[in-house]
């Protein structure tokens, strides 16, 4: 198996773990209610660049080699490291959804007996699920050799968290007020210490 074929299967296989881990999440959630929505035309905007750039850019390569013009010689410590981030980003994934619990939701929604998660990789930044989906989209660019696909996996992400990040802040101090403004003062959006 060439280097390049390794990095399609273990992304295909992060692709299945990623749809294992969020399938009963996605079940759940349609079994509790929502008390607020603030779904909007933006919000899916950053969601369908996130599952194009993440998602059906990669898979169509994966499956037909398209755009081949943008390959570039697959590294075996590329591959590796590539492996590295996004199985950890798939573990995070993990991580978060079980924090959430029922609180989990696609879109940007308050559900019934909503609370503030502040423990697990919540103690460290606000948003690790959006830490999960960059280390994601760069696991995908070091993992497929191609400049295209490696590009479309960050831009979706980039649209996904620049288009939702405020707007989910804003829902969350509407929500929790006071706490979740001191919650901000002792976390980091997604990178620890850092942003």
């Amino acid at each position: 198996m060439s280097v390049a074929t390794l990095g399609a299967v273990l992304w295909v296989l992060g692709g299945i773990a990623w749809y294992v881990i969020r399938y009963p999440f996605e079940r759940r959630a349609r079994r509790t209610r929502v008390v607020l929505n603030r779904r909007s035309p933006v919000d899916m905007c950053g969601l369908g660049a996130a599952m194009l750039g993440m998602g059906l850019v990669p898979a169509i390569y994966v499956a037909t080699g398209f755009p081949a013009s943008a390959d570039y010689p697959a590294g075996a410590f590329r591959v590796v490291l590539g492996a590295a981030l996004f199985f950890a980003a798939v573990w995070l994934f993990r991580r978060t959804h079980k924090e959430l619990g029922k609180n989990w939701s696609i879109t940007l929604e308050i559900r019934d007996k909503h609370r503030l998660v502040s423990g697990g990789p919540y103690a460290l930044v606000r948003h690790p699920m959006y830490t999960s989906f960059l280390m994601m989209a760069m696991g995908q660019a070091l993992l497929l050799a191609n400049w295209f696909v490696g590009l479309a996996g960050l831009a979706g992400f980039a649209l996904l968290f620049f288009l939702r990040v405020d707007r989910e802040e804003r829902m969350m101090l509407d929500t929790f007020g006071t706490e979740y403004r001191t919650y901000m003062d002792r976390t980091k959006r997604i990178i620890p210490f850092v942003y």
